[in-house]
């Protein structure tokens, strides 16, 4: 499994999103994807990537969302296949707070993409914006989208845990929303289909005249120091001709590592 070979990469990270590894005694395990029915030829892509005997199966229940649901499961039960995934970094049990991305050469769209289409969205808002999202309970998966994505759109996210459930919720909406689509879902890649459609309808989108762009002002390093060195945002906010919430941003993102300390390119 050469996650620098895009299938695998992404592959890879749809099993962190959406994989569970399980651990029965002596060497025996499992590695079973459930998800709907109507994606299933994900799972038999999967099944042609994977050099190992696994079965795909269906079944219907009830849920709290649908009277009738059908899902299907893919799973995979080889101890050489499970002991690579585990080593590359998806974790046994439960996992959605701690995998991160693999620390060997990876193709980083195609993870990323992987990644969205297990725990993300990609469609419109109620205005008829597009988007695209990402949920999860990973701190470093967080970080590593939010650094992408700025690089890609020039769009800077200082993501934070929810009160709610404790989970980051990272969206891109408009321009920043189409760039990204356009990266992550390129012409030929392997991804489920329904959001690779809504990816390309999005590349056709066009701005509404009476909607205007934002543009955003890069920090510089002596901003930086002016804003780490200060007592008081709302004083500081005013001397930068920035907002409040964008100091306060800015000066987390710092303090945190997720941006470089100024005059220090290891942060």
């Amino acid at each position: 499994m050469d996650l620098s070979v895009p299938e695998y990469a992404y592959m890879f990270g749809f099993l962190q999103a959406d994989g569970h590894l399980a651990q029965g005694p002596g060497q025996k395990g499992r590695l079973s994807v459930e998800i709907s029915v109507r994606d299933i030829e994900i799972l038999r892509e999967f099944q042609k990537l994977t050099p190992y005997n696994s079965t795909i199966s269906e079944r219907t229940r009830s849920t709290n969302f649908a009277e009738t649901h059908t899902s299907a499961t893919w799973t995979l039960c080889s101890l050489e296949a499970r002991t690579r995934l585990n080593e590359l970094g998806l974790p046994y049990g439960r996992m959605s707070q701690e995998i991160a991305p693999p620390s060997v050469p990876l193709s980083t769209r195609d993870y990323l993409r992987g990644i969205v289409d297990g725990d993300g969205s990609v469609g419109y808002m109620w205005q008829g914006f597009p988007f695209i999202s990402l949920t999860t309970a990973s701190t470093a998966i967080s970080a590593y989208l939010s650094s992408y994505a700025e690089a890609v759109t020039q769009v800077a996210r200082a993501p934070r845990r929810n009160s709610r459930d404790n989970v980051y919720n990272i969206t891109y909406v408009t321009d920043a929303a189409q760039q990204l689509c356009a990266y992550l879902y390129y012409p030929g890649c392997l991804c489920l289909e329904r959001k690779r459609s809504t990816a390309e309808a999005i590349s056709s989108w066009r701005r509404p005249v009476n909607v205007k762009a934002t543009h955003r002002r890069r920090w510089t390093e002596q901003e930086d120091r002016l804003l780490l060195g200060a007592s008081s945002l709302t004083h500081i906010a005013a001397e930068l001709n920035r907002s409040e919430n964008a100091c306060q941003d800015r000066r987390w993102k710092l303090t945190h590592g997720w941006a470089p300390w100024p005059g220090d390119a290891t942060g």
